[in-house]
């Protein structure tokens, strides 16, 4: 099985990717969070800070990009291969309300005549093999049939399914069925996304489909960064590991930002593992009060003498 990290926009940045690589491994690939090309074609600052060769060394990275315009993706598809990234990724399945609204992301998936051109366009000048990340409709998963007969049209490199529906979100449990349909039909290599937070979920999901290979993996190793080690080894993630990944986060990020950004991370990250570890959730409701990094590090401090 491969294992590819999810991206998830302001988290799994280069920081996060770095600590996360050096202490627990195991990731055949990470996502960057979504690159969103401007008119101008320039990179931001942050984009361009987390996709640059030297921030990434050693670390097997698939950038992704967010977009409805051919051009816009194809520049910025040529100025990543310059970089040497040798694949990248098509965001269709964001399910944000303001990126639907500009027809991106899953909003896409409304306009299937436009993704038809657009997908034409973009994979018969694309300088590197593109992978695609998608839900499985706006409304309904009813819907995918007609989708997935336009991805048919493409050597898609690989063709992750999160089966969800962008109304969805994030609620309700992942469509299966239509998975199922969809990996019987794809003529491209599927990768399944969806709901695997713990290593119960993994065998559940494997004993459905034996035929997968590939797998990504988002909140569950967020909430659990030792997650896929657990899965190829058995060694379950203990709670020190996660206080000095946590730590070693922590010192990174305060090399490149400011006090408040630096909470703000922190903040996050413990968010989602507070759902994992209940030593975590205790923390976590002192953490989520705190408005000053210096009562964070006080915090961070009596928990490593406890």
């Amino acid at each position: 099985m491969k294992f590819y990290f999810a991206p998830l926009e302001g988290i799994t940045v280069h920081v996060y990717r770095n600590v996360h690589h050096g202490m627990f491994g195991g990731m055949d690939k990470y996502f960057t969070p979504f690159i969103s090309p401007t008119s101008n074609h320039n990179f931001k600052s942050r984009e361009k800070r987390d996709i640059l060769p030297e921030h990434n060394q050693g670390i097997p990275v698939v950038p992704q990009i967010l977009t409805n315009r051919a051009d816009e993706f194809l520049y910025t598809a040529e100025r990543l291969a310059e970089y040497g990234y040798q694949e990248i990724n098509l965001n269709l399945g964001c399910p944000s309300g303001t990126v639907v609204s500009k027809g991106r992301g899953a909003g896409f998936l409304a306009r299937l005549g436009e993704l038809n051109r657009f997908l034409e366009e973009i994979y018969s000048h694309a300088p590197v093999p593109l992978s695609i990340k998608t839900r499985i409709g706006v409304e309904s998963g009813e819907e995918f049939q007609q989708i997935l007969d336009i991805y048919n049209q493409y050597p898609v490199h690989e063709l992750t399914i999160h089966p969800r529906v962008q109304k969805d979100f994030y609620k309700n449990r992942p469509d299966w069925e239509v998975f199922a349909e969809a990996l019987a039909a794809s003529k491209n290599p599927v990768c399944y996304n969806g709901d695997i937070n713990t290593l119960e979920d993994y065998h559940r999901f494997c004993e459905r489909f034996p035929s997968v290979e590939r797998i990504m993996i988002g909140r569950g190793l967020i909430a659990n960064p030792g997650l896929v080690r657990e899965i190829r080894t058995g060694q379950e993630t203990e709670w020190q590991e996660i206080v000095d990944f946590a730590g070693k986060l922590y010192e990174n990020y305060r090399e490149i930002m400011p006090d408040n950004p630096v909470l703000f991370k922190m903040k996050e990250v413990w968010s989602y593992m507070s759902e994992r570890y209940s030593e975590a959730g205790r923390l976590w409701k002192r953490i989520k009060k705190i408005k000053k990094l210096s009562d964070y590090e006080k915090v961070i401090r009596i928990t490593a003498q406890d």
